[in-house]
């Protein structure tokens, strides 16, 4: 099984949401459709610009709480190094 992290953003260097999940187009999808109360839904936080495998849930939890106390110009050029135009990833995933 798979665990991930991953990033959405509002925009292209619009408001960013670092999560973690077992099931990333079951998580995404949930955030896009706006079911589940909260930051992402507060703030129109739904397109999936970063995500990375991980093989174990604590890996992927620690991963998650490190980038989440990262600066946000570290967390900007992780997203920029794999997706420079910031496109929403979701329709690859979920294809």
């Amino acid at each position: 099984m798979s665990y991930w992290v991953y990033m959405l953003a509002s925009a292209p260097g619009g408001t960013l949401y670092v999560g973690v999940t077992n099931d990333l187009v079951r998580r995404v999808y949930e955030h896009r459709e706006d079911a589940i109360d909260g930051f992402t839904r507060r703030y129109d936080v739904k397109s999936l610009v970063y995500f990375e495998a991980h093989d174990t849930a604590v890996a992927a939890i620690q991963r998650e709480k490190n980038i989440k106390h990262w600066p946000r110009r570290w967390k900007v050029d992780l997203i920029a190094r794999d997706n420079p135009g910031w496109i929403d990833l979701y329709d690859d995933i979920a294809a």
